[in-house]
């Protein structure tokens, strides 16, 4: 068949109608559970000392970023640390007060991170409490621009932050991650129902209309999220991705050429409510500290770009050497001990580093051993957990079409056809199977079924780079 037969059709026909109505039930069959040891006990302890916070500018797409702060400065939480040199008027501030203790940066002199030394007792700028019924639109982004809170919200297409200067076609939260060790939201927020009904309501005057809020099928009617008003409630079931915000948005209202959805996690919902509530910035979170290599996981207080060591000391094994991510294993960021939480991330995993090498490799059987095919026994026992490293198990190979990809991604789009176009740098091609629509985090699961051993999230990740810059 020619290249062009495998584009992304007009009319997904074999999509059921009911997934495109507001308040639909959705089963995707496509994905894979990985079902890992290390699991966060549903216990949340008391914040311990936060010596230090950094704002990481890799953290975000498409921003470059100017320093607005020396070494040595004392700040507020909500002061600015840098803006965005092609958007000014976005600002990212400090979640802490303190002082700017280092400035890091790598090849040419690229921004890295700004680290604060945070205060015993943080000191925040006040922005003026206020109620959402009573502003427009126009001052609801005004705020949100000065306090710093606008990079909270991102946009679909290219997964950047928000244009302030747009508006979207629809606003989408997810209530639940399905990622492997993923934190529990509703534990989280079980006690912040005003400042979650504040942001909503917030985020319904930024598109005119009501939020699509993702839940869980099973989720309790006792929920704080069945509670929320001005939302329309989809439910998902389904294997991972089901909980990944663009799974729903593709199933529910798919983006197409010049369109645009904003979206933002759901505990960044409660701390933009936080902003016109207590009129400050309060970037407390609740953060899941898990994996195999951590001696009791439970859920800590802490902060938006909190040091790793601050959540992790004292609290891990020693047995082996390790691999701390910010994030989930599939699409995390590995940090040093001495790094810090990545801006949008809600979970620490810690893992075995992997660095041994075991007999015959893949090729030995065994019933401790993961699988997405049925290679080995241990798909006997769908229900067991693993304790998985870091190695490939396996090396780069060409890149050919197996249908690998095809069982776990749940989006009417042919995944290794739409990664070729990316490779060819191939513009038309790219826009007709589904760029539009995906983000690395969408395929993680390709990248981590793939015989070849294919990077398909730095693939992506390089076609959506290419395409913002050739059609902006």
């Amino acid at each position: 068949l020619q290249f062009a037969d495998y584009h992304r059709p007009l009319f997904p026909i074999l999509m059921d109608a009911g997934r495109y109505r507001a308040g639909s039930r959705s089963k995707l069959k496509k994905g894979l559970d990985i079902k890992l040891n290390g699991e966060a006990e549903k216990v949340v302890q008391p914040a311990g000392k936060i010596t230090s916070c950094a704002l990481k500018p890799t953290d975000f797409r498409a921003m470059t970023p100017k320093l607005a702060v020396k070494v040595g400065d004392e700040v507020k939480a909500g002061d600015v640390l840098f803006i965005d040199k092609t958007h000014p008027e976005i600002k990212f501030t400090t979640p802490v007060s303190g002082t700017i203790e280092a400035i890091n940066r790598g090849e040419r002199r690229k921004l890295l991170e700004v680290v604060v030394k945070a205060d015993a007792e943080t000191r925040y700028r006040d922005f003026g409490k206020t109620e959402v019924s009573k502003l427009n639109r126009d001052e609801i982004i005004d705020r949100l621009l000065e306090s710093g809170v606008w990079p909270l919200i991102k946009q679909r297409p290219y997964d950047i932050i928000a244009d302030p200067m747009s508006t979207p076609k629809a606003v989408f939260v997810s209530a639940f991650d399905s990622a492997p060790l993923a934190p529990d939201y509703d534990l989280i927020l079980n006690n912040q129902s005003k400042d979650l009904q504040t942001g909503i309501d917030c985020l319904c005057k930024l598109c005119n209309k009501n939020v699509n809020l993702g839940l869980q099928e099973n989720t309790p009617s006792a929920s704080v999220f069945t509670k929320l008003q001005h939302v329309d409630i989809n439910y998902f079931a389904g294997p991972h991705p089901a909980g990944n915000v663009g799974v729903q948005i593709h199933h529910l209202n798919p983006i197409n050429k010049g369109e645009q959805v904003w979206v933002v996690n759901i505990q960044d919902v409660a701390i933009i409510g936080r902003l016109f509530n207590e009129g400050r910035f309060d970037a407390r979170k609740i953060i899941a500290l898990a994996g195999s290599e951590v001696t009791k996981p439970q859920y800590y207080h802490s902060i938006l770009g909190a040091s790793i060591q601050d959540l992790t000391a004292g609290k891990l094994k020693n047995a082996v050497e390790q691999r701390i991510i910010s994030g989930n294993v599939l699409t995390g960021t590995r940090v040093v001990p001495e790094g810090h939480l990545g801006y949008y991330d809600n979970q620490i995993t810690v893992i075995p580093e992997g660095n041994n090498y075991e007999f015959l490799g893949w090729a030995a059987p065994g019933f401790n051993k993961f699988s997405a095919s049925r290679l080995f026994p241990s798909f006997l026992c769908p229900k067991k957990h693993y304790t998985l490293d870091t190695n490939y198990h396996g090396e780069r190979r060409a890149f050919v079409v197996t249908g690998q990809y095809e069982k776990v991604f749940p989006m009417d789009i042919y995944p290794v056809y739409l990664l070729k176009a990316v490779l060819a740098q191939d513009i038309d091609r790219m826009e007709q199977l589904g760029i539009y629509e995906v983000v690395p985090e969408d395929m993680a699961l390709c990248e981590f079924v793939c015989t070849s051993k294919t990077p398909v999230q730095k693939i992506l990740s390089d076609g959506i780079e290419l395409m913002m810059k050739e059609t902006n």
